[in-house]
């Protein structure tokens, strides 16, 4: 008879619903994780009294009832809506595209002129056959909102020119034809009123937790601890990267705290010259409507992924994805290690999708 039920390595969101729901069905779970605080990437860090989301801002949204009322169980959701700002050559758009917007750009105010002006730029360009996302994005777009909007904060994002990067990047861009500067279509939208570490610690409540441990330093002996493993790290790492590395784009994070009480009057203005280094400023106290006296913002770089640096997005190339297909084929085959989340599924989530993901797994385990 083994210790525990169940050692979960990595207390991000797979990690801890899949240890709340072991533990309702009256398992013994040690989560475990490397950093030394809870809760993964949704983590925050309170400086000034104001919650930063220290590995980027996280909205949450979904547009399902029963994960919504799963996280608000936990933790009060507020009504934070995400709408975010475009700072081009120091002129501002509102995002996504819609209706302020387009009257931004060509003082259009009717839904017919906006579509009238995208058609003349799209057929303008004479791009009928999209070779790249340069030429796929201003097939949809026209070229004034790629240019200004869309072109150099896609190539700070992947640090390659859009002229290099493959057209599917770019299936749609969606346009509105209102005056709506809501972000997200989804019915439930909103922050943890507290903050994140909110929502961590109800999930982790009264579970054996762990952290500054690296599982990989001694992984025979925590194995031996549970009958079984759940595992949210890296695939790749856990079968020793017999079939090479998966590659990621990174992200790094410049933190200030400033003697004012309201710097940029939006949580989320992003800088859409390719000269600016930084693609987003964040201002973190709007997403929980701080009044505080000071406030703290975040200038956030990508930057290419290298061991040891975060892995935020998965670069799901063919040659990633045909790397991933096979280390999926040898976890498929393991009798007891569960391996789910972003980076043991190589995959990019959403918080409401790890959610959704951990909930499935739970319920496939003890149905």
């Amino acid at each position: 008879m083994k210790q525990y039920d169940y050692l979960i390595v990595g207390a991000g969101l797979f990690g801890a619903v899949f240890a709340h729901e072991a533990t309702k069905q009256g398992k013994k779970c040690l989560v475990i994780d490397k950093r030394n605080h809870l809760g993964g990437n949704i983590y925050c860090e309170e400086t000034e009294g104001i919650n930063v989301h220290k590995y980027g801002a996280h909205i949450f949204h979904t547009n399902d009832k029963t994960i919504w009322d799963y996280v608000n169980s936990f933790v009060e959701f507020n009504r934070y809506t995400n709408s975010p700002l475009a700072n081009y050559a120091g002129e501002l758009y509102n995002l996504p595209f819609n209706m302020n917007t387009f009257y931004q750009l060509w003082k259009v105010k009717t839904p017919q002129e906006a579509q009238a002006k995208i058609n003349e730029q799209v057929a303008e360009s004479g791009i009928t056959d999209p070779q790249n996302l340069e030429e796929q994005a201003i097939s949809l777009v026209g070229t004034d909102i790629y240019q200004k909007l869309i072109k150099g904060y896609t190539e700070k994002q992947w640090g390659r020119k859009a002229t290099e990067l493959p057209a599917f990047i770019i299936k749609r861009l969606p346009l509105r034809f209102t005056f709506d500067n809501n972000y997200f279509n989804d019915k439930y939208q909103g922050i943890p009123i507290g903050g994140y570490n909110k929502l961590t610690e109800g999930l982790l409540k009264g579970i054996e937790v762990r952290t500054s441990v690296d599982f990989f330093a001694d992984k025979e002996s925590w194995m031996n601890l549970a009958e079984t493993l759940v595992f949210t790290g890296h695939i790749d790492e856990y079968y020793d990267y017999r079939f090479g590395k998966l590659e990621y784009r990174s992200l790094r994070f410049e933190n200030e705290t400033l003697d004012e009480p309201n710097f940029q009057g939006n949580a989320v203005v992003n800088y859409t010259e390719s000269h600016i280094p930084y693609t987003r400023i964040i201002e973190h106290k709007h997403f929980e409507f701080g009044t505080q006296a000071k406030t703290v913002v975040t200038k956030e770089y990508p930057c290419e992924w290298t061991s040891g640096m975060e892995a935020y997005y998965p670069i799901n190339d063919e040659k990633n994805t045909a790397t991933y297909r096979q280390y999926k084929a040898l976890a498929d085959q393991e009798a007891n290690i569960i391996f789910g989340g972003r980076l043991a599924e190589y995959k990019y989530y959403d918080m409401h999708q790890v959610i959704g993901s951990a909930l499935a797994t739970t319920k496939k385990v003890f149905q």
